[in-house]
C-alpha cells in the first residue's frame, strides 16, 4: 500500500479534544491488517537505511509502531515511559507542554553507549515529546540522529523543531492544519 492508501485509513475526528481540532485517529489504521503491515514495513525500511541498532518508542502509541519495527528488524526496543512506570532506577527529563510540564523516563541499562537509536512514533505535532525523548536517550548514551513518524502535522512545526535540534525527520504521511 502506498502512502495515499495508508492516509485514507486514518480517521479524522473533528473538534476533539477541543473545538477546531482535527484529531487524526490511528485506530482505524492499526485495525486494518494490511495497512498496519504496510506501515510497519515502511517505517522498518527507513530505520534500516538509517542504520538502526535499536528502536525507541514513546508511551503509548509509539510502543505500537516502535516495537513492531524492532521485531521486523530483529533489534531491541527501548520503551520511553511516563514517570513511575519502571520498577528500577531510571533517568528522566522534564519537558514543557502547552499548559504545564510532563516527564519521560528510561532504563539507562537498555542502551549501549554510542548505540544508534531511532525514535519511532505515531504522530509529530509540536515535537515536544520527541525532543524530550531524544534528549533523554542521548543522556543514556545513545546516538540519536533520526526520528520516524507515521503522521506529520507540519503546520504545528514539530518536524522543523526536531530538524533544528539536529535530527533527520521522516513521516509516511502529512495532514495540513491541526
Amino acid at each position: 500500500m502506498d502512502s495515499d492508501a495508508l492516509k485514507r485509513l486514518v480517521r479524522t475526528v473533528p473538534d476533539f479534544p477541543a473545538p477546531g481540532i482535527q484529531f487524526r485517529d490511528i485506530t482505524t489504521l492499526i485495525g486494518h491488517g494490511p495497512g498496519l503491515s504496510a506501515t510497519v514495513d515502511n517505517l522498518a525500511r527507513r530505520a534500516e537505511l538509517a542504520g538502526a541498532e535499536a528502536i525507541a518508542g514513546m508511551e503509548a502509541r509509539g510502543f505500537i509502531f516502535g516495537a513492531a519495527v524492532a521485531v521486523k528488524l530483529g533489534i531491541g526496543f527501548v520503551p520511553v515511559r511516563k514517570p513511575g512506570k519502571l520498577p528500577i532506577q531510571t533517568i528522566g527529563v522534564d519537558y514543557a507542554l502547552e499548559y504545564g510540564t510532563d516527564r519521560l523516563e528510561v532504563d539507562p541499562a537498555a542502551i549501549t553507549d554510542g548505540q544508534n537509536v531511532i525514535i519511532v512514533d505515531d504522530l509529530i505535532a509540536t515535537g515536544g515529546t520527541a525532543l524530550a525523548a531524544a534528549e533523554l536517550l542521548r543522556m543514556a548514551g545513545a546516538r540519536v540522529d533520526h526520528a520516524l513518524f507515521v503522521i506529520d502535522l507540519p503546520d504545528l512545526g514539530g518536524a522543523a523543531s526536531l530538524r533544528r535540534a539536529g535530527l533527520s525527520v521522516e513521516a509516511i504521511m502529512q495532514f495540513a492544519g491541526d
